[in-house]
């Protein structure tokens, strides 16, 4: 199972297509560079909001575009799958500097050509020196809020590329259309002309969103033509889909999509689009299996198309969300291993009306990710109370496979957090995932789930040890003083969190503005609700719900040290702080004895031991208050959440020796809500209950908890029923998330050995999957370590 699945897709032109992929190499694109940065020399004389839609235009218009006669789903934003492109207004400086080192570098590696790096650097990177993103954002981060962030306290997200994470009104985009889109744009800009020369910025905002649905039209008639084109130069099932292709893609420019085909193609362009635009992550699809089902209905009902096509249509698309990769710093590869793009499909749930919303399109989804078993789309299954079983049996399938999908979410739990922050009913139970697991809702909500993480357990070392860190020795929080109680330690534990959650603020708030001023988005405005009433861009306060998401990184390794704190210094008396940060400070050389009782010895989040798991509770609730004291930029409300992406390694390399035994520059504990490495020793359904002894409710931005299963488990008889046993008692302890990696530490060990062989070999990273040779050694050997369950 697992890793040995023989992978079938559901046709032969699907298996090319998907081998395609695997087959690629990486490599770096500049064209969108090149011509962004000349549309910019064009039109430096323009407000930017034109600017920035004229350059879109202008790359829709010239880049180039290529058609594999296989796909059934046509689209991409570089003219090779896996190219990673470069987005200048964002940022060079960093690029500049890796040029040379891309190929060779630990994570997500480029292959670069000589003539590209002197196009770069010779005449691109000039032209943008002191006005990217990047920089205007780095020279506004003073003071505290720099030294935070350079020791390793907070880190702040989208300041070098666009801000994305969001779901986008899909089902505006296919009922309307792109003519009906226009129509709209053009009735405001009718209605706003009257008064056009009091506010030339909001009246600029309407020419720019209609100048991007225009290069839209554009964009798609060149596939359209391209396709009609080289379908002369092809015979048989070839030069028929190709035909196809061109008569939907002109479909597509006069008219709203109408069958099953049509609707996923017109989906894609949007993403594309979108991507092509500013460069993002985690543009999320949604409820995919909600607002295409009509059109599988109809198709079905009318013969106008098989099961087995549709399936295969589905399975293009698919692959599709494997042809874009994200060009990222080897600092931020770090954080975001292995390609997360947060295409996050969510099928299943309930609808509106609370009752159960799965439907055939739901096990089709489901299929698809077993047939292709690529990172990409991330799939997500919605449970509730009253999910089918068959349908429940069927996720249960789709994880014994190994590929670390689909993730589960739990409606019981989740919707009554985002009434607890002001969504209505409707928008409630409509709500689907962002990139790899924030919650939020399709087609009116700015979220920006993933603004920025605050190390958590570094600011616990900062209390331990009156504000200095222990790895740099820099003065870097307030000053805690004497701790003579347990009280008083929490007390002081507290204010240094409410210090640097306020700094993060005042940093998140100082990006955000510098989105809005610097690299708006009007295409992408046209597709989320409000924009166009409230005459904003979506960077600047458009959308009807204005979010943004904070992590809080790494609740296990903060329950664990403070139940240590707490008996060993302040009940038991075996330590005073004083000595016990001197051990802390030689990374407990020469206290080994010390550093097992500490990790054997003492309770441990996890194992469903009320003591720490209240711990776990108490701080975790303690820092989503303090997070939802604050408003962002866009007037919305900070929302908390705990998920770390593959942060919690890098997040560790700046903290010394913690309490828990951890031991300098060590990762933490992986996930948001998992708990550490090989300390859970009682079971999955124990954790499930440590977990939920938090309460959710508060972590509206979302969380994330890792289980490893070994492929084993799944080869007994009655696994599927005993697994949908656990996963009703995941839904019934109100636990938001749970993913699951399936498989042993012994493949992963082959795998290490021999790359070669194992290349589509998939892991469970965080909340997003990963080919496992694509990961670096030190990332691979961070998931080989998590505990093993057999049941």
């Amino acid at each position: 199972m697992g890793s040995k699945k023989n992978r079938k897709p559901i046709t032969k032109r699907i298996e090319k297509l998907r081998n395609k992929i695997i087959n690629t190499v990486r490599k770096l694109d500049i064209e969108r560079a090149r011509l962004f940065t000349e549309s910019y020399k064009k039109n430096e004389n323009k407000p930017l909001i034109l600017r920035r839609a004229m350059s879109l235009s202008y790359v829709l218009e010239n880049m180039t575009i290529a058609i594999d006669p296989n796909e059934l789903v046509v689209g991409d934003k570089a003219i090779e799958p896996r190219n990673g492109d470069v987005s200048p207004e964002m940022a060079v400086d960093w690029i500049n500097e890796e040029l040379e080192n891309l190929p060779i570098r630990p994570q997500d590696q480029f292959k670069v050509s000589s003539r590209d790096i002197s196009e770069l650097r010779e005449e691109i990177f000039p032209y943008w020196e002191g006005k990217t993103l990047k920089e205007a954002i780095n020279n506004a981060m003073k003071g505290e809020i720099r030294r935070a962030i350079q020791e390793g306290v907070f880190i702040l997200n989208q300041t070098d590329h666009g801000q994305g994470h969001i779901l986008p009104n899909m089902e505006k985009w296919l009922k309307k259309g792109i003519c009906g889109l226009k129509k709209d744009v053009e009735e405001h800009i009718n209605k706003f002309k009257s008064c056009a020369s009091k506010n030339y910025r909001k009246f600029n905002f309407y020419k720019s969103a209609l100048i991007t649905l225009e290069a839209s039209e554009v964009f798609i008639k060149r596939y359209a033509d391209l396709s009609k084109e080289m379908a002369s130069n092809f015979d048989g099932m070839e030069k028929e889909n190709l035909y196809k292709i061109s008569e939907i893609c002109t479909n597509l420019i006069n008219r709203p999509p109408i069958t099953f085909r049509e609707a996923i193609q017109a989906l894609w362009f949007l993403i594309v689009i979108i991507q092509i635009e500013s460069n993002v992550t985690s543009i999320s699809p949604g409820r995919l299996d909600q607002y295409l089902f009509s059109y599988y209905l109809k198709d079905i009902n009318s013969g106008n198309i098989s099961k087995i096509h549709a399936q295969e249509i589905l399975e293009n698309l698919w692959i599709n969300f494997n042809k874009i990769v994200f060009l990222r710093s080897s600092e931020s590869a770090q954080y975001y291993a292995g390609f997360p793009m947060g295409f996050n499909i969510a099928i299943g749930g309930q609808n509106i009306d609370g009752k159960d919303a799965t439907n055939e399109l739901s096990y089709m989804c489901l299929k698809a990710q077993e047939d292709i078993g690529f990172p990409q789309p991330n799939l997500s299954v919605r449970l509730h109370s009253t999910t089918p079983t068959d349908f429940l049996l069927e996720v249960c399938k789709a994880i014994s496979y190994g590929d670390g999908q689909p993730q589960l979410f739990n409606d019981e739990v989740i919707i009554p957090a985002l009434l607890n922050c002001g969504y209505s009913y409707e928008d409630a139970r409509n709500y689907a995932i962002v990139g790899c697991v924030e919650i939020s809702v399709p087609g009116n909500t700015m979220g920006l789930t993933n603004a920025a993480m605050v190390n958590m357990v570094k600011i616990l070392e900062l209390t331990m040890n009156n504000g200095v860190s222990r790895t740099t020795q820099h003065q870097v929080g307030t000053k805690t003083g004497t701790l003579s109680t347990f009280e008083d330690f929490e007390e002081a534990f507290e204010k240094q969190l409410k210090h640097f959650i306020s700094l993060m603020v005042r940093g998140s708030r100082i990006v955000e503005k510098m989105h809005a001023s610097m690299v708006p988005t009007p295409f992408l405005s046209t597709v989320i609700d409000n924009c166009l009433e409230k005459r904003k861009d979506v960077t600047d306060g458009g959308a009807k719900y204005n979010f943004s998401g904070v992590q809080g990184v790494q609740i296990a390794n903060i329950a664990d040290s403070l139940i240590v704190i707490k008996k060993v210094i302040y009940e038991d008396n075996l330590l005073d702080l004083k000595s016990f940060n001197v051990i802390l400070d030689k990374n407990y050389e020469d206290a080994e004895e010390i550093r097992q009782m500490l990790i054997y010895k003492l309770p441990k989040y996890g194992n469903d031991i009320e003591e720490v798991d209240n711990l776990a509770n108490k701080w975790a609730k303690k820092y989503c208050k303090l997070i939802e004291e604050h408003k962002n930029y866009r007037g919305g409300q900070f929302h908390p959440g705990f998920y770390t992406v593959s942060a919690y390694i890098p997040m560790g390399f700046v903290v010394g020796a913690t309490p828990d035994g951890r031991k300098a520059f060590s990762p933490l504990a992986d996930g948001g809500l998992s708990p550490m490495r090989g300390l859970d020793v009682k079971g999955p359904t124990a954790i499930l209950k440590s977990v939920s002894k938090i309460d959710l409710l508060l972590a509206s931005n979302g969380s994330l908890l890792n289980l490893k299963f070994l492929p084993s488990f799944f080869e007994t008889d009655g696994a599927f029923k005993h697994f949908s046993a656990f996963l009703r008692t995941f839904v019934d302890l109100k636990v938001q998330h749970v993913q699951f990696n399936v498989i042993s530490s012994k493949i992963l060990r082959e795998a290490q050995k021999e790359p070669q062989n194992y290349r589509n070999l998939l892991v469970r990273v965080a909340g997003y999957s990963a080919f496992f040779v694509e990961l670096s050694k030190e990332m691979q050997e961070e998931i080989i370590m998590r505990t093993e369950h057999t049941g």
